[in-house]
């Protein structure tokens, strides 16, 4: 008789694929590290197989390991599946809600949405995660996520609620110290705040500007909290959100016809959330607070 082998092991085994470490799993797991370590050891025994060898660069899987992965990526794809089904049963828009969004979408703009919807329903326990990263759905990194692009998955709800326009802009001060450009090659002398490491969309989107390019930055950050702090601290030029600028008077659009860059803004969540209550209104909310937040926006 063969004996089942618990699925806690083979998720261990995937967060050591994932991470590279016992560190790293444990960390993700939220366990410790001794515990992964039992838990691989475990598998190694029931499977009689080796699965992972130590080296300089840490740990590295055997192919008994790489051909168990996709298998436990299967067993964790289910297991959230049935965590979201057995939680999208509660009654009334009381629990936890995860939301994934950008760091500056998380910090300017989504707590006066998150603020409203908790007083409306005080229930309701929100835990926002703020990364450029995309957080995956349908592993249930997050529950609802705030996304700067289309999603492709089948599986996911998705609403767009319109589209965030990025603008140059520096503080009053800046430009009363060194002047406002007439044009993207006027910006080879001025500071321009950008990016460090750049994304797949900001590659795609620098190349149509000219003078906006790694190269040529005085201030250089891959977090776009750091880059909107530069911009409102006076230190030069930099990408902010038109909307966001807005609302502070100190802040001046620079090159507003020659520099304008529109972000897809989309609302989405798994499809089999939409039984789930707090989930629903807490999608709504965040589709109706961005519906407003992009139609304050103004005018080009």
């Amino acid at each position: 008789m063969t004996t089942a082998i618990a699925w806690e092991y083979y998720r261990s085994l995937l967060a050591v694929l994932q991470h590279g470490s016992l560190s790293g799993a444990a960390r993700a797991l939220g366990i410790t590290q001794p515990t992964v370590g039992r838990h691989i050891a475990a598998l190694e025994k029931e499977l009689g197989a080796t699965l992972f060898t130590r080296s300089q660069q840490g740990l590295l899987p055997t192919q008994v390991a790489l051909a168990l992965r996709p298998h436990a990526e299967t067993m964790e794809h289910t297991a959230a599946l049935m965590q979201r089904a057995a939680s999208s049963q509660g009654q009334g828009v009381a629990g936890v809600v995860r939301i994934a969004a950008s760091e500056v979408v998380g910090v300017e703009v989504l707590p006066t949405i998150l603020a409203r919807l908790r007083e409306r329903h005080p229930e309701l326990v929100i835990e926002l995660v703020l990364s450029n990263k995309v957080q995956d759905l349908l592993r249930r990194e997050a529950d609802i996520a705030v996304r700067m692009l289309r999603p492709r998955q089948e599986q996911l709800v998705a609403r767009k609620v319109g589209d965030i326009e990025l603008g140059l802009h520096a503080h009053a001060d800046y430009l009363a110290r060194h002047g406002t450009p007439a044009g993207l090659p006027d910006l080879a002398q001025h500071a321009v705040i950008g990016y460090d490491e750049a994304s797949p969309f900001v590659r795609n989107a620098g190349a149509a500007f000219e003078g906006f390019a790694r190269e040529n930055f005085a201030w250089r950050s891959d977090s776009d909290l750091a880059q909107l702090a530069l911009i409102r601290a006076g230190a030069g030029i930099g990408v902010c959100q038109v909307g966001l600028a807005a609302r502070d008077p100190a802040l001046r659009r620079v090159l507003p016809q020659a520099f304008a860059l529109p972000m897809e803004t989309w609302v989405t969540m798994h499809a089999d959330l939409r039984g789930s209550l707090r989930c629903r209104a807490t999608f709504d909310a965040l589709a109706e607070g961005l519906l407003a937040y992009v139609a304050e926006q103004p005018l080009t």
